[in-house]
């Protein structure tokens, strides 16, 4: 019956009726009604907060002032408060180009609820104590950079007197050292405060501030003694070397022409000025507070990080129209440290470092640049007073100036290789011809420039390419390929087409260059396995040649193999040839490089089963195990970098030394100096050493080790360290001879012509990168035992606390005594 109730009545066709039954229940929609979804308050005030400033079309004002009122007219809910706390200062020191937007945030909610400001200066105070302790110093900066936009509504003199003590710290460590690095890091922390506190709301600071930026002088007018040290242009003989600017020399010369026409700061933006809308005595009636006390300790720590001098570098100087800002600018170190501090906060995520440097313009002030993608010869058109400067090119430049830091960056540079590629990605049509013009840039200084840092272009520019199709527009030095491979624009464009192959293989790259540069990509590059030298017979000691080959493809016993060996030994002693032991190493390494031709795994299996032979070679004779460097690169000369990267392998192995691919990458041929591959196979063995002594230094120090533990940790570091010195003094010798014109071969050739002056030149560049990499490599060896010196005093000073303590319970009468 209750189906029978359920039937339709009525209408055409009566019970019978499938049609319209069926239809009827297909119209009802049996699904659940969607319940509307409220975002919660917190959740929309930390999206609102996190992406402050991001759109360009939305006026950052009204979005400060919704912030503001929203958290003052919740400020009962404890999660928000919080939230919003913890968020305003993680904001700060993650994304530094927010601080003035989260500063004005926190000066709109002092008009309306001062409580909640008390709490975030009082939080703020505690996060710098606790970074200044740490000693990370950017931190501080940024910190100090925030409480700076703040000045308006702190009592007294504000920020100034944390700023005066850390000049006299400043001071202090200059006077008992002068290389002291920390002292100008210090005055650079207070310079990079003044302009946010003078681009603030406070209206009495102009007199502290210049005369704190007269102070600071006596630290910031000098040049360190270590910045020649840093150059990335020292001239090279080639022109006259210009005299580098160091950034804190830089910053203290814009501050006081600041000083002197009246604190414009033009590029800041200043959004609390929304508060004058309501009123000019909304700000001169809103409450002050106090600054929590900020103290900087008697023994400052130096930090994680080295600090050397820092120069002011851009790929975009000397053009005839200015797309960054000139030196003679503030905005030009102003935009600079806050990009940079960007860029390395965020090197976890490249893809929101790259958005953030292609909205720079949302960040700074209205009219600070132009349209973003204009084309630079739309630049001529601008008329009167209006800037030129183009945000891409400003961004591009900081990236540029942290690949380019010697003597290195803060990151891996595959990092800095990545965010150009990802803002190029982004926003090609504005990147990329901003990246056009950086490589024309530095292409034409490229033999002026540090050597190191030509080589840093050299593995960026290949890198980039091989992300767009490796192309360029080569048609541009075509006239250089006709220049001696010594001459280091040649030496570039080989080194770039190298590196290129090994990006992708020989025929593809082949297929992007114009005509002239075919003869640089010969049929031997473009083979996949290079010919096995003993198929010639003309080769001496063909024949035993091709017996090994053929006893070590079927893994022939050792005994089988030495037979052969032994009678290239006595033929080689028949004919009264020199050593021979390295004809026999000759035949038996180039055996193991055509049998592992196919793939790295496969050399390095056939190195594994025959590792006992090869490590015997060395020891029996040094030319020998020279002649295994020579057999791997003669082998792979056409395609070096498989070369280097098989004798890494066996410098891994120890089958070679450090000193014996040195002296074989510096003491015989002069040419050499120009090949990117040879630089790169010594930076990795150099890199093996200094890393291995870092390595037992940081082993040494380490706290809890046994006594027995650390005097053999002790015995391997001066190990370590006296092979490193000695390694660098082979490398000094070597590359003198060369810079001098002193080698034999040299003396000999009586040749005093241009390729000799070449090769003087690149000895030069040589010698002044590897020094630096000593002076730098003892530096950070003399930082190491100064750390462990101040921590056994801090050590033996709490050892002496204790006992005292104990003293003065043993002289206490006991409570029995009572």
């Amino acid at each position: 019956m209750a189906d029978y109730d359920q039937r339709p009545r009525g209408g055409r066709g009566g019970y019978n009726n499938r049609k319209r039954r069926y239809r009827d229940e297909d119209d009802y929609d049996r699904r659940p009604m969607r319940r509307r979804y409220e975002e919660p308050l917190v959740v929309k005030v930390r999206r609102q907060l996190l992406s402050i400033a991001e759109l360009p079309l939305k006026p950052v004002e009204d979005e400060v002032v919704s912030i503001a009122r929203t958290v003052c007219d919740n400020s009962d809910d404890e999660e928000l408060r919080n939230d919003f706390y913890s968020l305003t200062l993680q904001l700060v020191i993650e994304q530094p180009f927010k601080i003035p937007f989260v500063a004005a945030v926190v000066l709109v909610m002092n008009t309306i609820r001062q409580d909640l400001v008390g709490e975030i200066l009082n939080r703020a105070a505690a996060l710098t104590n606790e970074a200044i302790a740490k000693g990370e110093w950017r931190e501080v900066k940024l910190l100090l950079k925030f409480l700076g936009s703040l000045q308006g509504l702190l009592t007294g003199e504000g920020v100034f007197p944390v700023l005066e003590d850390i000049l006299a710290k400043a001071v202090d460590l200059q006077t008992e050292n002068n290389e002291e690095n920390l002292g100008p890091e210090l005055v650079k922390i207070i310079l990079f405060t003044i302009p946010y506190i003078m681009a603030s709301s406070s209206t009495d600071s102009q007199q502290k501030a210049a005369s704190m930026v007269q102070n600071t002088d006596i630290i910031a007018g000098e040049p360190h003694v270590l910045q020649s040290l840093v150059d990335p242009y020292p001239g090279n003989g080639t022109a006259e070397a210009t005299a580098p600017n160091g950034v804190l020399s830089l910053l203290q010369k814009q501050l006081e022409h600041e000083a002197a026409t009246g604190w414009e700061l033009a590029c800041l933006p200043r959004p609390w000025k929304v508060l004058l809308e309501s009123g000019p005595d909304t700000l001169a009636s809103a409450p002050k507070h106090d600054l929590p006390a900020i103290t900087i300790p008697d023994v400052v720590n130096a930090g994680p990080r080295p600090l050397l001098p820092e120069l002011y570098f851009s790929v975009y100087a000397n053009q005839d129209i200015e797309t960054v800002p000139p030196t003679t600018d503030i905005a030009s170190c102003l935009l600079r440290d806050s990009i940079v501090d960007t860029i390395n906060i965020l090197d976890y995520n490249r893809m929101a470092t790259a958005r953030f440097l292609i909205d720079l313009d949302c960040y700074f002030a209205p009219d600070t640049f132009v349209k973003r993608a204009t084309p630079f010869d739309r630049l001529r058109d601008i008329e009167g007073d209006r800037s030129t400067w183009k945000p891409e090119d400003v961004a591009v430049d900081a990236v540029f100036s942290q690949l380019f830091q010697l003597p290195s960056p803060e990151h891996k540079l595959v990092y800095y290789h990545s965010v150009l590629t990802e803002a190029c990605k982004i926003a090609p049509a504005a990147i990329a011809p901003s990246l056009g013009r950086a490589i024309r840039y530095l292409y034409r200084n490229v033999d002026s420039m540090d050597l190191e840092l030509s080589y840093r272009f050299m593995d960026w520019f290949s890198h980039h390419l091989s992300n767009f199709g490796f192309t360029w527009k080569w048609t541009e030095w075509i006239d250089d390929v006709a220049l001696p491979n010594l001459d280091p624009k040649k030496a570039f464009i080989q080194g770039a087409l190298d590196k290129e192959i090994r990006l992708s293989f020989a025929q593809r790259i082949k297929g992007t260059l114009p005509e002239p540069y075919q003869q640089l990509i010969t049929e031997e590059k473009e083979k996949d396995t290079p010919d096995f030298k003993y198929n010639d017979d003309s080769i001496p000691f063909s024949q035993e040649g091709k017996e090994i080959l053929a006893l070590l493809r079927k893994k022939s016993p050792e005994d089988a193999i030495q037979s052969v060996i032994d009678r290239i030994h006595t033929q080689a002693t028949d004919m009264n040839l020199p050593d021979p032991l390295v004809l026999s190493t000759d035949a038996y390494m180039t055996s193991i490089c055509y049998i592992g031709s196919k793939s790295l795994s496969h050399v390095l299996s056939c190195i594994e089963r025959c590792k006992e032979r090869l490590l015997a070679i060395g020891p029996a004779s040094e030319p020998a195990r020279k002649q295994i460097i020579d057999s791997v690169m003669d082998y792979w000369k056409d395609q070096p970098g498989i070369g280097v990267n098989i004798v890494d392998k066996l410098l891994n192995y120890t089958i070679l030394s450090p000193t014996s691919v040195i002296e074989w990458a510096l003491a015989k041929e002069g040419g050499r100096l120009s090949e990117a591959f040879v630089f790169e196979m010594v930076c990795a063995t150099v890199g093996k050493v200094t890393g291995r002594l870092r390595q037992v230094v940081l082993a040494k120090n380490a706290k809890g080790l046994l006594p027995e533990q650390k005097k053999l940790l002790e015995e391997t570091v001066e190990r370590e360290r006296k092979s490193m010195k000695e390694l660098f003094q082979v490398m000094e010798d070597a590359l003198i001879g060369w810079a001098t014109g002193s080698k034999d071969e040299q003396v000999e050739s009586g040749d005093m012509g241009s390729e000799d002056a070449m090769v003087r030149q690149w000895g030069e560049r040589w010698l002044r990168v590897f020094r630096r990499k000593l002076a730098v490599e003892e530096t950070w060896y003399l930082e190491a035992e100064k750390e462990k010196v101040e921590d056994k005093g801090e050590e033996m000073q709490v050892e002496a606390d204790g006992q005292g303590d104990g003293m003065k319970i043993d002289t206490e009468p006991s409570q029995g005594a009572e």
